[in-house]
């Protein structure tokens, strides 16, 4: 088994070199320490939320808090274009399934939606919340399955504002998934650049809609702004599982997943 992983804050490992001490405190200190007893000589991950992971062992555990030697430094590189699901809001918790499973599957950033045929909606003055619950499911997930870096969540986007963000982003290139759609994702990808050797593209947003799917209307919203349509396979998956499986679909066509 992998040693665990614990986030810490952006910058905190930016001095740390092998043979360097590391203080673990706070919320993961005190799940490291007090929850999962970890003492001196076992090895743990430290993150930094972004791109730096650091290998060390134990040196010490005191109440809530870890002192941790340095072994190894490795920064993971940015890779272009950055995974964005565009996952619609969805009832019994569907929308938060997806997010939970994408994060596993190396989305890096999130945008909910709010779809027109989405039957959940964030009401006003609770938006805060709701984003703080997606926030959670991915700070879990991103911890459970040892990825050094949180992927971003994003404000709230309806229809409108969403098709103003692609129409503004020239980097961006998105594929709405829609189920009656004859192309393929790697022919939508090829389409769109995103397969090139250097695409120049930013972003890749991948559009899923709720349990009633995407509406007519909105199609034609989101090709106006040059987004393209792909289907996933020959049957018709749920909100929860057309996000995560695109975003599979797309680490395999870019190649991220060809590990020595």
């Amino acid at each position: 088994m992998t040693a665990p992983l614990f986030h810490l804050d952006p910058g905190s490992l930016d001095a740390a070199e092998p043979g360097s001490t590391i203080r673990v405190a706070g919320p993961e200190g005190h799940h490291a320490a007090t929850v999962m007893r970890l003492g001196a000589g076992e090895a743990v991950q430290l993150s930094d939320t972004q791109n730096r992971r650091v290998g060390g062992v134990v040196l010490s555990a005191d109440a809530g808090e870890l002192s941790v030697q340095v072994r190894t430094v490795h920064d993971e590189p940015v890779l272009r274009p950055k995974l964005v699901l565009v996952q619609a809001l969805a009832k019994d918790k569907r929308d938060l399934q997806a997010v939970e499973s994408a994060t596993e599957l190396g989305v890096e950033a999130i945008i909910p939606w709010e779809a027109d045929r989405s039957v959940v909606r964030w009401k006003p003055g609770r938006e805060a919340k709701k984003h703080a619950e997606w926030l959670s499911t991915v700070r879990s997930s991103a911890k459970q399955t040892r990825r050094t870096a949180i992927p971003e969540v994003r404000d709230l986007h309806t229809t409108a504002q969403y098709c103003r963000l692609v129409q503004q982003s020239p980097g961006v290139a998105a594929v709405a998934l829609h189920e009656v759609e004859e192309t393929s994702l790697r022919t939508a990808l090829t389409s769109a650049g995103v397969l090139d050797a250097d695409p120049g593209i930013e972003e890749l947003h991948l559009v899923v809609g709720p349990e009633g799917g995407i509406s007519d209307q909105e199609l034609t919203q989101l090709a106006d702004v040059g987004t393209l349509s792909a289907r996933l396979g020959r049957t018709v998956l749920r909100t929860s599982t057309a996000g995560p499986a695109a975003v599979a679909a797309a680490q395999l066509l870019l190649g991220r997943w060809d590990w020595p």
